[in-house]
C-alpha cells in the first residue's frame, strides 16, 4: 500500500477554472491554503485512451488521503451519470472510504443537494459542505478530514459548519 498523503480535487470537467484558482492559492504566498495535490502524480494526456485514464485517476486516488469535490450543479450531473470521469472517481472515492469535502462553487456555505452526486447522497456517505474559500476548506481538510476514520462509522449523510465557524475564520 502506498503512502496517502495527497489531497485529491475532484471536479467536472466544466469547472476547471476554480481548481486553477486553487492551484493558485497554494502557490500565492498570502494566503494560508496548501495540500499535496494527487493530480501531480499518473499524469494522462487528453489522447489518453479512457482505460488508460481511468486506471490513472486510480491510481491518484489511491494516494489521496482526502477528497476536495467542487460542488456544481454539472459536477452532481456528470458524478451520477455513471459513465463520465468523475462518475468513475466518485465510485473509487466511496469504495476506498475516503473524506469528502464538498466545496460549493456558488458560495453556498450549507448543504445544497443539487450539488452533491447522486451515489453519495444514496449512500448516505458522510460528507462536508463548505463555500469555495480556501480558509472553509483549509478548516474543513484539517478538521473534519482528519476525524474521519473514528467519526465516519457513528455519522452518516451530509453535513456543514454552522456560521460561528465562518465568523471565527472572519469570513
Amino acid at each position: 500500500m502506498s503512502y496517502r498523503n495527497k489531497t485529491y480535487v475532484a471536479f467536472a470537467s466544466e469547472d476547471i477554472l476554480q481548481y486553477r484558482l486553487m492551484e493558485a492559492w497554494k502557490a500565492n504566498q498570502n494566503i494560508d491554503f496548501d495540500f499535496f495535490d494527487a493530480h501531480d502524480l499518473f499524469i494522462s494526456r487528453d489522447t489518453s485512451k479512457p482505460e488508460t485514464i481511468k486506471k490513472n485517476l486510480t491510481d491518484r486516488l489511491k494516494n489521496a488521503k482526502q477528497v476536495v469535490l467542487l460542488g456544481s450543479v454539472v459536477g452532481k450531473r456528470k458524478g451520477s451519470d455513471e459513465k463520465s470521469f468523475l462518475a468513475h472517481e466518485i465510485k473509487l472515492i466511496i469504495d476506498l472510504g475516503l473524506p469528502i469535502v464538498i466545496a460549493n462553487l456558488d458560495g453556498d456555505r450549507k448543504i445544497d443537494k443539487n450539488h452533491i452526486p447522486n451515489p453519495l447522497i444514496e449512500k448516505n456517505y458522510y460528507t462536508m459542505s463548505v463555500s469555495f474559500q480556501p480558509k472553509i476548506i483549509k478548516y474543513a481538510l484539517d478538521n473534519y478530514a482528519a476525524d474521519f476514520s473514528s467519526a465516519s462509522k457513528e455519522k452518516k449523510g451530509n453535513y456543514y459548519y454552522l456560521e460561528s465557524v465562518y465568523a471565527e475564520l472572519k469570513l
